[in-house]
């Protein structure tokens, strides 16, 4: 199963690609997407949707999975903030892929185990998870890659290929008691 997460901002958009074998998660693809530094705002939507077009028809991943908005500092930015994530709805759309969405707290709870972990905290354990040597910087892409292991860790979900049920990680209480 590959997995394709994305955290949209109007700035810079992080991505992050992992596939899952067996038990264990391994890097396809991360990095981020920006626009133009002087370009127009709506120039920079369509850099970040051309690129996530590309990503998306180049890596074909099974689903992709997309960080929630929960809060912004003013209304400006969070109306920039949902025009990013109406552009990654729309490229994942037009390739024909199912989207999902989490909150950050479910996000930092899949993949830390506490669900208001700081950033830092992300970045190491998804270098854990994935045996990185280092931790995925900029911090974006080390929450695209967050979501995209929360939606593997998330639900119950039916291998159609060999018909049988992935492990249910609702029986994790923490991240100490995962084992790729």
């Amino acid at each position: 199963m590959k997995i394709f997460g994305i955290d949209p901002g109007s700035r810079r958009t992080g991505y992050g690609c992992i596939e899952r074998i067996g038990s264990r998660h391994r890097l396809v693809i991360c990095g981020s997407l920006t626009g133009p530094t002087r370009a127009a705002f709506p120039d920079k939507l369509k850099a970040i949707h051309n690129g996530l077009r590309m990503l998306l028809a180049q890596h074909r991943p099974d689903c992709v999975v997309v960080e929630n908005i929960f809060h912004a500092r003013n209304v400006r930015s969070a109306l920039k903030l949902g025009h990013a994530r109406g552009v990654v709805l729309l490229a994942a759309a037009e390739a024909g892929i199912p989207v999902a969405e989490y909150s950050p707290a479910e996000i930092k709870r899949a993949v830390v185990g506490y669900g208001r972990a700081e950033k830092h905290q992300v970045q190491q354990m998804i270098k854990l998870l994935l045996g990185l040597e280092t931790a995925p910087a900029p911090h974006d892409v080390a929450d695209a890659l967050a979501v995209a292991i929360c939606h593997l860790h998330s639900a119950t979900r039916v291998i159609a290929s060999r018909g049988r049920a992935e492990p249910h990680a609702s029986t994790l209480r923490s991240w100490r008691q995962y084992r790729p």
